[in-house]
């Protein structure tokens, strides 16, 4: 199970590197599980198959903790909704300003919010969580100090933070994927980057009751600083190490909060009661990774017949039933990030399946039909390709099979070479591939972030040396000069202008070839609950396995009078 997270690595200024986790594959795992637990209107169940029993450790700066964490006890400055072009939601700051021209940022800290001890929390305690990420750097898990040069409490209730280059994304890195820590507590552990947190103590709506591997009880904080939240009193979290198992307890109304893949959700999930729903909104493209040291893939008008001759709608039906859509050449995710796509430029592209189209593009490149149906020019080269990808997905396998005949149809010969994940990582990181079918495993709160990690040169690396997020080795400096110039300016208009011309490099050069856009997966049980986020209220990122957004759900939750 393969499951989308919203925060990523960090390599060099306004660069954004590939993140820790990801989101679009449906392969299930074996295993027993905690199970489902009975409900009452005011205890919410979660199932969430997460492959392994909990460890019961809480450290939200540690990222084999921050699903149980974030969110739950540790809250951020800022909350950014990533499927509303990053919509601010003002939570432990009240407010904030850049000045300096853009290499500075002041944030107000809001009066009035205890930890779940009763310790009021104040600018001392931020000031002392990012200068606790600078001291130990494995805690600095979105690399905000590649940027920062000081984090500063000025007053009681104002932190100053310095830039060493200006770096207007990291915003978000910096307000939204940092959960801030008491430093009455934190200052007394000897090592915070290995000694457990096993009574966590933050500023969120509930303490971590009891823990065990197989589940975890919730309890709502009564120190929580938004007046009558949490309004659910407890939350159970099964430690489910089998999707069979964590889909049974849903289709059985023993949980009310899902986030895994169900085959066939209608006649599983959907039909067993008028109370149960989902929802998979889009985060990232799933694409086909041409290396671009590869001098047959270097003709552009070669990846461009391959975009051509994808039938994405077909990918979407067969491989990943339906439940992801098909995506587009420009890279922009929609409908999540619908206002960002040049509409003239994806017009002016045409129809994204047009096999003609794609044959008349090899006929101008110089290749005719050759012997066993393979295009090939006049050296005699073969337009004949391996694509790794990876064995456990079969979703992925079974979408590949799709492109696969698509790309016969028009003389280009692809054979899979269906990987386990470490070796497909490793062929992928250091360029020892000709075709990959990958996703960009991070997401923010705009399209930049997946298309800087795609296409800013700074994120790539020669063949045998590891890439950060550049996997196929584009190298642009127009391009790049695009991508940091963004990432200087808080300006809307000149953003939406940079990805204007974004989107024409990803339509004229092909770089990458976007065939899928994975989703966030997401089920909900409306019996016993409201407030559910919806496509028509998507106030966050919905997945239980989602942080901080999974707060932002839980403060919207409510027993069903």
């Amino acid at each position: 199970m393969r499951r989308l997270t919203r925060n990523g690595v960090i390599i060099a200024a306004g660069l954004l590197a590939a993140g820790c986790s990801a989101g679009s594959s449906s392969s299930s795992s074996s295993g027993s599980s905690g199970g489902g637990k009975t409900t009452t209107s005011s205890v919410l169940t979660i199932s969430n198959e997460n492959g392994a029993l909990w460890t019961c450790g809480f450290n939200p700066l540690n990222a084999s903790d921050t699903l149980l964490s974030v969110g739950f006890m540790y809250e951020p400055l800022v909350y950014m909704n990533p499927l509303q072009d990053g919509k601010t939601t003002p939570m432990l700051a009240s407010s904030w300003a850049w000045g300096a021209g853009n290499k500075s940022l002041t944030f107000t800290i809001r009066s009035g919010v205890k930890f779940s001890d009763g310790t009021p929390m104040t600018a001392a305690d931020v000031a002392y969580t990012f200068n606790m990420e600078k001291k130990y750097p494995a805690l600095d898990l979105t690399g905000v100090w590649s940027v920062l040069s000081s984090v500063t409490a000025t007053s009681p209730s104002t932190v100053v933070m310095d830039f060493s280059t200006v770096a207007v994304p990291y915003f978000y890195y910096i307000a939204d994927q940092t959960p801030i820590v008491p430093e009455h507590i934190w200052s007394t552990i000897a090592n915070p980057t290995t000694d457990p947190i096993s009574h966590p103590v933050g500023t969120g709506p509930y303490l971590m009751s009891k823990c065990s591997p197989s589940n975890i009880t919730y309890t709502a904080n009564p120190h929580y600083w938004q007046p009558g939240e949490p309004k659910i009193a407890k939350i159970q979290y099964p430690a489910y190490t089998s999707n069979n198992t964590a889909n049974d307890d849903l289709a059985n109304g023993n949980a009310q909060w899902g986030a895994q893949y169900i085959p066939g959700i209608q006649a599983f999930y959907t039909s067993k009661s008028p109370n149960f729903h989902y929802w998979f909104p889009p985060t990232v493209n799933v694409s086909l990774v041409p290396n671009l040291t590869n001098p047959l893939l270097s003709n552009v008008n070669v990846r461009k017949a391959i975009s051509y001759a994808i039938d994405r709608s077909q990918v979407s039906s067969v491989g990943e039933s339906g439940y992801e859509p098909p995506a587009n050449q420009t890279g922009i995710v929609t409908p999540t990030f619908s206002s960002t796509v040049d509409s003239s430029a994806l017009s002016a592209w045409g129809n994204g399946y047009d096999p003609a189209k794609a044959k008349a593009l090899l006929a101008s490149a110089g290749y005719h039909m050759g012997s066993g149906g393979v295009m090939t020019n006049a050296s005699g080269q073969k337009l004949a390709f391996t694509v790794i990808n990876i064995g456990d997905y079969s979703d992925w396998v079974a979408s590949m099979q799709v492109i696969q005949q698509d790309l016969k149809a028009i003389g280009i010969q692809i054979t899979p070479d269906n990987l386990s994940n470490t070796d497909f990582d490793a062929d992928l990181y250091y360029g020892k591939y000709q075709l990959a079918y990958y996703d960009q495993q991070t997401f923010g709160p705009s399209a930049y972030y997946e298309l800087n990690n795609w296409l800013n040169s700074a994120n790539t690396a020669p063949v045998g040396k590891v890439a950060a997020s550049n996997y196929e080795r584009y190298s642009n400096p127009t391009t790049t000069a695009l991508l940091n110039q963004y990432a200087t300016t808080t300006s809307a208009a000149t953003q939406q202008s940079i990805m204007n011309q974004i989107q024409q490099v990803m339509l004229n050069t092909v770089p990458v070839i976007p065939v899928v856009e994975a989703v966030d997966w997401y089920q909900y049980d409306t019996g016993a609950f409201t407030g559910w986020p919806t496509s028509g209220d998507p106030y966050a990122q919905p997945s239980a396995y989602a942080y901080p957004d999974n707060e932002q759900v839980l403060l919207h939750l409510a027993p069903k009078s």
